[in-house]
């Protein structure tokens, strides 16, 4: 069975990746990623605080939201 994709691209084949950093000026850090067609922005951004569990215990915390 021969299978094409779009772009004329093998059934093993990536997209082009392109990263664009510092997409965003307002968060402390920022990159565009871009496989063909799709699109993913993740921003970064930093504050001088933890949730009230980690106080005083000397780590830090990272959460996400998509």
């Amino acid at each position: 069975m021969t299978f094409t994709r779009t772009q004329n691209r093998a059934a093993n084949e990536l997209r082009p990746v392109r990263l664009t950093r510092n997409f965003t000026v307002h968060a402390e850090g920022s990159v565009l990623v871009e496989f063909g067609d799709t699109r993913v922005l993740c921003t970064a951004s930093v504050e001088d605080r933890v949730p009230p569990f980690l106080k005083g215990k000397g780590e830090g915390w990272v959460t996400a939201e998509y």
